[in-house]
């Protein structure tokens, strides 16, 4: 399946301001959006819990992997029968590399709830590409997605993968834009220093999970936010247009970025 240019849809059920099915909901702040979806997430663990939970990675969702171990040492949630898979992971780079996703998720998520580790996925980013590409595969047609966990670039992509004329259904190797390069240099000594490459998750693979959870923080991201929130096309040069689609879809957005588009509540 491709996931050509733009085309226009007009599902039914909860409105957003373009038409669309997806439930907005708009927090005053970071926190407040974190907390908001956290809830989402560890409602979905309670009903199930062996639930398989799909995880993002980058400065979006740092603040719901926080109220997560922050509920699981409380007790209020518990993770220990549960797996999970990552978006994506950047090739060229070792499990252990201050960058990789891999030590993003243990750092920020992993390392701080009653998770076995063996029940975690990331992409390995070292060793044979092709073989790597292959197990990536492997393990999301193993067993359906019951959650994923979304942000969105500044240039629209979810995971990594990049506007264009078609959109990837299945994980694949995808060759990074120059924005998403220059938003990612920052975590990096130099900006020479960010792969090129990365592997991610299919828009398919993404619209496979049964529910789906997107945190937009920031007003960099207006305009993007814009063409998922105030429009009912879906369109391959703004990827996270493509979650428009789904029939489960929660986005949570800052108060700041409702107001910089002109979104209100109903």
């Amino acid at each position: 399946m491709q996931y050509n240019e733009s085309q226009r849809m007009r599902p039914t059920g909860a409105k957003t301001k373009g038409g669309t099915d997806m439930k907005v909901i708009v927090a005053k702040d970071y926190d407040e959006m974190s907390e908001i979806a956290a809830k989402v997430v560890e409602d979905v663990v309670k009903n199930k819990p062996d639930a398989r939970l799909g995880f993002a990675t980058g400065s979006s969702p740092v603040g719901l992997y926080h109220c997560l171990a922050r509920d699981c040492a409380a007790g209020k949630a518990d993770f220990s029968k549960a797996n999970t898979v990552n978006l994506d992971e950047y090739a060229g780079l070792a499990p252990d590399h201050p960058q990789s996703y891999r030590r993003f998720m243990n750092e920020n998520l992993f390392d701080h709830i009653n998770i076995d580790k063996k029940n975690t996925y990331v992409a390995k980013g070292t060793g044979s590409l092709e073989e790597n590409l292959r197990e990536f595969r492997a393990v999301l047609a193993a067993k359906p997605i019951d959650i994923q966990v979304l942000g969105i670039g500044v240039d629209g992509h979810i995971g990594f993968n990049e506007p264009g004329r078609v959109l990837c259904d299945h994980a694949h190797m995808e060759t990074l834009d120059e924005s998403t390069i220059d938003a990612n240099a920052r975590f990096f000594e130099h900006r020479s220093d960010v792969p090129r490459q990365a592997f991610t998750m299919g828009i398919g693979d993404i619209l496979r999970a049964k529910k789906l959870i997107m945190v937009i923080p920031g007003v960099n991201k207006a305009e993007v936010a814009k063409g998922l929130l105030m429009s009912d096309e879906v369109d391959s040069r703004n990827p996270a247009t493509m979650v428009k689609l789904h029939p489960d879809v929660t986005v949570v957005i800052e108060k700041e970025v409702a107001d910089a588009i002109g979104y209100r509540a109903e």
